[in-house]
């Protein structure tokens, strides 16, 4: 068949172009704002594969006079008995469509011409007759018409009443499906529900579902493999200086590998960003800066190496708390002659008394400032936290997403991962980069669920 024709349709500020945003992975679809009345005209916008347009949906304006409308229609009843769509057309044609239910008439006019609808509706709404009306008018347009129950998660949400309402009116293949935070297999399951009730679409429908999965799949793939090269590219990271360097040479040198490792970490965020189809100003996370993609809760913030040095599994033995490390990680002490050999800075450098004779030696005249495991647990738990995130997002979603500051891997959970990083970590020659992105990869992803 050729192209599938969805018009999505509802009450003002129900969630319709969310809805779309959602779908269509298209975060700059439509206008969202919780004024009535956003969407003045139809949208269009189509859904390809393999060069192939498999559908078109179309974004309506929100109804906002449907009992007044149901009213009028009802004057042409008579005229029309029996012929819902006779109705709907007796009402296009007079004036009344072209003045006070301007608006109204864009909506039916559209469904007329389209295969099915999503009628989406806030179930977080009383059933209201304004509600039913509008389902009343809708219906007589002939057209199959699937009820999508938006903001299921909310606390407030009425989705029983709804289901209760709807199967009222002989609506009984309803889909719960959150804008915000859609449930898992809740795409699929909007798109085989369409598929049931268009059987000549079924076949393109079930491509699209196959293939949307695929993306997905191929996204988080693509995610994991960034967090592994920014664990891989970090872990290598290293800085020289000289045993007799001044307290004010070392704190400078620690400042500029805390750097990079920020600019590293940003980069992957706007990565993962940009897979899922976000954009670089969304505000994705309560600790992400909205505009430059910055994490605000910093990696290197006193509270959070604070939390590092309490972590039994990352003790003074992987130099995340050694010696006067402590004070400058919670603004204490500054670190003074007879500290400076101790680990520093958030334990971003470890203490030379902890390294052992191999470290020692490498040296001969030069301390090695490098990232402990503690920074790289860190890093890794917060960008599979920020994926996971990410892979539940809705497109819809416009509030800032809790991200917990202090999220990091565990021990027991960074094991495999700090092996894997083991010949990067102590700066082994010839080392395959290529390979031990690949298996760090491998070990996150068994730390991943979505």
């Amino acid at each position: 068949m050729s192209s599938l024709k969805i018009a999505v349709v509802g009450h003002t500020n129900a969630g319709k172009t969310s809805l779309l945003r959602t779908l269509l992975h298209a975060r700059e679809f439509g206008e969202v704002d919780q004024r009535p009345s956003t969407t003045r005209s139809v949208l269009e916008q189509g859904v390809w594969l393999d060069g192939q347009q498999l559908m078109t949906f179309y974004d309506t304006p929100g109804l906002e006079s449907g009992s007044e409308l149901f009213v009028e229609v009802e004057s042409y009843v008579e005229q029309h008995r029996h012929d819902g769509p006779g109705q709907i057309k007796r009402f296009l044609d007079s004036s009344a469509s072209e003045e006070e239910f301007a608006q109204e008439a864009k909506v039916l006019r559209q469904l007329l011409q389209s295969d099915a609808a999503f009628y989406v509706i806030d179930c977080r709404d009383p059933v209201l007759p304004k509600y039913q009306d509008e389902l009343h008018l809708l219906t007589r347009c002939g057209k199959p018409l699937i009820p999508v129950l938006n903001y299921t998660a909310a606390p407030e949400q009425q989705e029983q009443a709804w289901r209760d309402a709807l199967a009222k009116l002989s609506l009984h293949a309803v889909v719960a499906f959150d804008t915000v935070a859609p449930p898992e297999g809740g795409e699929a399951y909007l798109l085989e529900s369409l598929a049931t009730v268009v059987p000549a679409a079924a076949a393109s429908l079930k491509q699209l579902v196959t293939s949307r999965k695929q993306e997905r799949e191929q996204r988080v793939k693509g995610a994991l493999s960034a967090i592994g090269a920014l664990l891989v590219e970090v872990a290598s990271y290293h800085e020289v200086v000289a045993q007799t360097a001044t307290e004010s040479e070392v704190s400078t040198a620690v400042a500029r590998l805390q750097q990079r490792i920020r600019e590293r970490e940003q980069e992957t965020v706007r990565s993962l960003l940009s897979r899922f189809a976000f954009l670089p100003d969304d505000a994705v996370a309560e600790q992400l800066d909205s505009k430059t993609g910055q994490w605000q809760d910093d990696l290197f913030a006193p509270e959070v190496l604070k939390a590092w040095s309490k972590d039994a599994g990352f003790g003074i033995g992987a130099g995340a708390a050694a010696g006067a490390g402590i004070d400058l990680m919670v603004g204490g002490l500054s670190l003074g002659a007879a500290t400076a050999l101790g680990a520093a800075a958030g334990g971003l450098y470890q203490s030379w008394r902890h390294l052992g004779d191999k470290l020692k030696q490498r040296w001969r005249g030069q301390r090695e400032l490098t990232v402990d495991q503690a920074t790289l647990a860190t890093l890794a738990g917060r960008q599979l936290y920020l994926l996971q995130q990410l892979a539940r997002r809705g497109h819809a979603a416009t509030e800032t997403l809790t991200i917990a500051k202090h999220h990091r891997l565990s021990r027991t959970q960074f094991k495999d991962i700090e092996k894997a990083l083991a010949p990067i970590s102590s700066h082994s020659p010839d080392v395959d980069k290529q390979k031990v992105i690949k298996e760090v990869t491998a070990k996150l992803e068994e730390n991943w669920s979505a």
